[in-house]
């Protein structure tokens, strides 16, 4: 699973880790992933996302069906 949201296109940032003595390091920060599965009536069938929590809320928001709108137009 790769650590894209499908919706808001966030994606893993990179960083450092700073000690008290001011020594950095490269660290990673991820984006919070899950794979969900969305029913779509119109549709009669389901869509498995890779969304991250602030994709979750957009389409809590909007609805699935707006959003799935929204990514077609954008590809």
């Amino acid at each position: 699973m790769s650590k894209v949201c499908e919706v808001t296109g966030k994606k893993v940032m990179f960083g450092n880790n700073v000690s008290f003595s001011i020594n950095k390091t490269k660290r990673r920060f991820d984006v919070n992933i899950s794979k969900k599965k969305f029913y779509i009536p119109e549709e009669d069938r389901w869509v498995t996302l890779n969304v991250s929590s602030r994709g979750l809320k957009i389409i809590n928001k909007k609805g699935i069906s707006a959003v799935l709108k929204e990514m077609k137009a954008a590809k």
